[in-house]
């Protein structure tokens, strides 16, 4: 059985509220089978920013994540909770968040883990550097980024994928596959989300790419990613592979359109030069 606590009266972040001028914001947070964690990670947030709204979205998990949300938003009207009927994916869970925002007229959706991966006390940096952006992540591979009590294999495997994913897209980015990030309404607008099929964890390179290709600014802000202590990681070497095939399928992909629009603006040229 679940208990649900009442949040203790909350001391306010000495850099909360930075986000007034951008206008509403709420942070997406996806869950399955997060009880153990959801109470803290909302608690933080709402302490560290107490102005932004927090959506959690949970996919039916089966260990009582969800009425705890349920509790945690009847002891608290800026906490909402969006139920899903069964797992979906990442992707999933994230655009049913941004359509439920959208909706309701949020101008800065944001996104986050909930298992204390992304410190909500360093929002204030994605906030700010949303200033002049249109997208913000924040990130592990940037100077003065960092991550902590991450095995080593882990690391190798984020700092190679992110390697191969500006290799291969051609994109400026050194964390693509970051999950601490916010986005401004109009971005999102302009993202075609309806025709988003990523429902795993390519999901987020895929919104970065998307971004980029629609002229968009996208900026890193170095953050501390800490490793869960506690709960089960979703991540595992399956949904990496997974995500190197998308990629592959993608670049392959651009690399082929680049070839052929090379080839079509080459032709009319050699048409017009004498025999």
């Amino acid at each position: 059985m679940t208990t649900l606590r009442r949040p203790r009266p909350r001391a306010r972040h000495p850099l909360a509220d930075t986000d007034l001028t951008l206008g509403r914001t709420v942070m997406v947070i996806p869950t399955y089978n997060e009880a153990d964690n959801l109470g803290w990670i909302v608690e933080r947030l709402r302490t560290a920013q107490p102005s932004v709204d927090v959506l959690v979205v949970d996919d039916g998990s089966p260990d009582g994540t969800g009425a705890l949300a349920d509790g945690l938003a009847a002891d608290d009207p800026q906490v909402h909770v969006l139920h899903r009927t069964a797992k979906g994916g990442l992707g999933a869970a994230y655009l049913a968040g941004f359509a439920w925002a959208l909706e309701r007229g949020y101008d800065v959706i944001g996104e986050m883990d909930a298992d204390g991966s992304h410190q909500p006390e360093q929002l204030h940096r994605l906030l700010a550097g949303l200033a002049d952006a249109d997208l913000v992540i924040g990130s592990r591979w940037v100077p003065g980024g960092s991550v902590v009590n991450w095995p080593w294999e882990r690391e190798v495997l984020s700092r190679g994928g992110n390697l191969y994913v500006r290799l291969l897209l051609g994109i400026d980015v050194r964390d693509a596959t970051a999950g601490f990030r916010l986005f401004r309404r109009t971005t999102l607008e302009k993202l075609r989300l309806d025709e988003v099929r990523s429902t795993g964890y390519v999901f987020q390179t895929d919104l970065v790419s998307r971004t980029l290709r629609a002229g968009l600014t996208v900026r890193e802000v170095p953050i501390e990613f800490v490793e869960r202590v506690r709960g089960e990681s979703k991540m595992s070497g399956q949904v990496a592979v997974e995500s190197l095939k998308r990629i592959t399928q993608w670049g392959l992909r651009e690399r082929w359109a680049q070839l052929r629009g090379e080839r079509r603006a080459a032709a009319p040229e050699r048409q017009l030069q004498p025999r």
